[in-house]
């Protein structure tokens, strides 16, 4: 209940504090090609249950129809308008109206499309035990997956192996250690990654380390090591294909 009141009390503080931004912004996307700036994305939320996230639009009209989930930095799809927006995460901030309706909180795991949850190995199912969040551990970790894809013949194949089986760690961890304490903390943590990368992910892996996670959860949080093909939590083999 207390995380469900600073929910709604901070996303509508969030939008009001925004809207400077947010509004000449949706103005630019609309004048670049005279449709909605607004990308509705469908996602998979607690419980396995759908929804619609609500995102700032920073690719051309009708870019979802390719198949392709993940994004790399030089993807054709992005607009000039888009490169903007993704380098200051406009896209997220769009999403507080999923948190004001209840479909998302500010801090927890991020939520996937239907195809990745398919992939989910059981242990990764727990990510699907809360609401879905803005930001997060993971989300501090790997806010430039755009440019980890970006050289990627296949994003989404690169992302099954690099990324997912980290952020679905760092997901299942922020789940077994959640507190309002720590919700602020990453907040806090997200806005100073926009300003000093650097210094963001220093504290995300010092932070980790004193509630106990595991040493490789800790170093990769550092990103100072390249990333190498992973089994996700709970998986055997590596994935390869998004099915």
């Amino acid at each position: 209940m207390i995380k469900r009141l600073f929910d709604l009390f901070a996303s509508a503080l969030g939008l009001l504090v925004a809207s400077p931004v947010l509004v000449p912004t949706m103005v630019a996307v609309w004048l670049q090609d005279f449709h909605s700036p607004f990308y509705i994305a469908p996602r998979v939320g607690r419980g396995e249950r759908p929804f619609r996230m609500v995102k700032l639009r920073s690719m051309v009209v009708n870019a979802d129809k390719t198949g392709v989930d993940s994004t790399g930095a030089q993807d054709r799809r992005i607009t000039r308008v888009g490169h903007f927006i993704r380098r200051y995460k406009l896209d997220e901030l769009t999403q507080l109206l999923n948190v004001l309706v209840g479909d998302m909180s500010l801090v927890g795991p991020r939520p996937n499309v239907k195809r990745e949850t398919d992939l989910y190995t059981p242990v990764e199912k727990e990510l699907l035990t809360v609401k879905p969040g803005i930001t997060d551990f993971a989300s501090i970790v790997f806010s430039d997956e755009g440019d980890i894809l970006a050289d990627k013949p296949d994003p989404d194949i690169a992302y099954n192996q690099l990324i997912r089986p980290w952020k679905s760690e760092l997901g299942i961890f922020y789940i077994r250690h959640q507190s309002l304490a720590l919700d602020l903390r990453l907040i806090l943590l997200t806005i100073l990654a926009i300003v000093n990368r650097p210094a963001a992910l220093g504290s995300v892996a010092n932070l980790l380390a004193k509630l106990g996670a595991d040493a490789r959860l800790v170093r990769v949080a550092t990103r100072q090591d390249p990333l190498v093909p992973t089994p996700p939590p709970g998986a055997t083999e590596i994935v390869t294909s998004r099915g």
